[in-house]
């Protein structure tokens, strides 16, 4: 009988939520967003190892910006297409100073950041932007942009950064662990992954409460996606030999099933820090983003989403075990191979095997925009008003 009670409280409750998230999809009023700050790894970078290392170099950047801008891509990026759709216009990378306008936000994003520090150089495909990193960057921007806008009443320059009312009323985007599920995937057998995850959620939860205490209200948070399923990844990139995997070693779509395990360990403790999150901060909303289910989704239906098969990579050389990535020259069997593009980006999900193209981003982004895969179900545009869930 208590089983029974409990069981239709918890459907009630679904049922209050769903009603409640209805009313915010026909209300009127989207929120009032003042500008965007984003973090992340290279998925959402828009130019900071760009501008603080080595420049992307062509075909990067071909089909939308017709040249290399810092993005791992032949275009543009979700971040990218959520800026856009809300109306503002593309982030700027906060460590580039060329070109740069900050009056609608920054991203301070950066290609192979990690959640918790690693023990990585540059060279290593390491990066000092972790998470952490970022946020204190954030913190340093939020002050000296507070400072000079109260100074410089007067200055032109005024308009080239927020004000100092607008980050309360910002949308925080968040896209970034992805590189610290690869790092545990490759030390697997070596350390107890489990706890590792668990270390890596509690890691995002402090910077996430950090970034709470300093005035952040409204947040959008992106799950793992499916990092089994990078082409990169696959047998039939790495297998020289063509020899056939043992069984259960992959789905029905070509992915490596542990590793796509791992990512969903990382996304179900991801979520419930969420709702812990939502229950400690009354004040702030938080949305979870089922970037996971969407990209899968995309890639078990790739032919009929007309594109080719989701293994294959446009730009790069992944043939008998050899790897050239987009846009390098190397000698493979005694030949020059120019890793140059495909002759259509627009058909393929991956650009570089490991980065998606502008279309796959785009399809992707048309599917989470109006809160069907966000937990709960709200449009982004009215993800500030999730609060009253």
């Amino acid at each position: 009988m208590g089983f029974l009670v409990q069981l239709l409280a918890f459907i009630l409750s679904l049922l209050l939520v769903s009603m409640r998230a209805e009313d915010i999809i026909n209300s009127p009023q989207p929120c009032d967003f003042r500008a965007i700050f984003n973090f992340g790894d290279s998925n959402s970078d828009t130019g900071c190892m760009a501008a603080a290392f080595y420049p992307e170099v062509s075909p990067y950047g071909e089909t939308f910006f017709h040249q290399p801008v810092g993005r791992a891509s032949d275009g543009r990026l979700i971040i990218d297409f959520i800026a856009q759709h809300l109306g503002f216009p593309l982030l700027s990378a906060y460590i580039n100073s060329i070109g740069t306008s900050y009056r609608h936000g920054a991203n301070f994003a950066a290609g192979s950041s990690t959640i918790r520090r690693q023990n990585r150089t540059v060279f290593e495909g390491g990066t000092p932007f972790t998470f952490e990193i970022q946020t204190e960057q954030f913190n340093q921007f939020k002050q000296r942009t507070g400072k000079f806008f109260n100074q410089a009443r007067k200055s032109s320059f005024r308009g080239h950064f927020p004000r100092p009312d607008d980050f309360a009323k910002a949308l925080y985007t968040f896209d970034i662990g992805q590189n610290d599920i690869a790092a545990a995937i490759n030390r697997v057998g070596t350390e107890d992954s489990h706890a590792v995850i668990s270390d890596i959620v509690e890691h995002f939860s402090k910077q996430v409460q950090n970034l709470h205490e300093v005035g952040a209200r409204t947040f959008w948070i992106h799950n793992s996606g499916p990092i089994g399923c990078l082409p990169v990844a696959m047998p039939v990139h790495n297998n020289a030999t063509n020899h056939t995997p043992e069984a259960g070693y992959l789905d029905q779509n070509g992915c490596v099933n542990y590793e796509n395990d791992m990512a969903r360990e990382f996304n179900k403790k991801l979520k419930n820090m969420v709702v812990k999150l939502r229950a400690k901060f009354l004040d702030a909303s938080l949305i979870y983003v089922d970037m996971f289910s969407t990209k899968y989704e995309l890639i078990s239906n790739a032919n009929k989403e007309g594109f080719v098969e989701p293994s294959e990579i446009c730009c790069g050389y992944h043939k008998d075990g050899y790897h050239l990535y987009c846009g390098n020259k190397g000698m493979i069997n005694g030949k020059e191979i120019l890793a140059g593009s495909c002759e259509d980006p627009s058909k393929y999900i991956s650009w570089d095997g490991v980065h998606y193209t502008e279309a796959a981003n785009r399809w992707i982004v048309n599917r989470i925009l109006n809160g069907s895969f966000s937990d709960p179900p709200v449009p982004i545009t009215h993800s500030c008003r999730a609060l009253k869930l």
